[in-house]
């Protein structure tokens, strides 16, 4: 008979869909927030990043920029707006990783604040391109809109005194005046 045919390919196919669903659901649990997961970073190049972040903006009275989510929203634009830096990152994070390890046979992230300031420094002096751009782009996160990954809970419009800007464009009970 046609329609029990049909009915059993039905409901096979809803029982293959809720088993796909479940596992999309299921594959990305570990990826959400403060996790492992980085979209462009290696983990030992988040590493380097985080520490590189919370030097170029250290923590006082308010949060470092690591603290502030800086890292995150670098990986975030690197496979986003950023792209077309990738192997400017890649490079520079590299050669940062080398002198770190020539000079003190320890990765960027192991070394203390003084050491990374010299290594810092020295990169500032010799990859001053890739210097100058990861400091803006560290500038960016920390005091852009949070809306695009750093800036956690708008802690340096907090610390300007600033309130959140509103809304861009029009809002719905504008009019236009004609």
């Amino acid at each position: 008979m046609p329609g029990e045919g049909q009915r059993l390919r039905r409901r096979k196919f809803l029982e293959l869909s809720a088993a796909a669903a479940t596992a999309a659901g299921l594959s990305s649990c570990g990826r959400s927030g403060g996790g492992p997961y980085w979209r462009f970073f290696s983990a030992s190049e988040a590493a380097a990043v985080t520490a590189i972040c919370a030097r170029i903006i250290p923590a006082d009275d308010y949060p470092s920029a690591a603290e502030a989510g800086v890292p995150r929203f670098l990986d975030r634009q690197l496979v986003g707006h950023y792209r077309k830096h990738q192997e400017a990152y890649r490079q520079g994070l590299r050669a940062v990783e080398e002198a770190s390890r020539a000079r003190h046979q320890k990765s960027f992230a192991a070394l203390s604040e003084e050491e990374q300031d010299e290594i810092l420094r020295e990169i500032e002096e010799k990859q001053a391109e890739f210097f100058a751009m990861i400091r803006n782009h560290i500038m960016q996160g920390y005091y852009g809109d949070p809306r695009h990954g750093g800036n956690r809970e708008a802690v340096s419009w907090k610390m300007l005194g600033l309130p959140n800007p509103p809304v861009r464009g029009r809002l719905p009970y504008e009019r236009r005046s004609a």
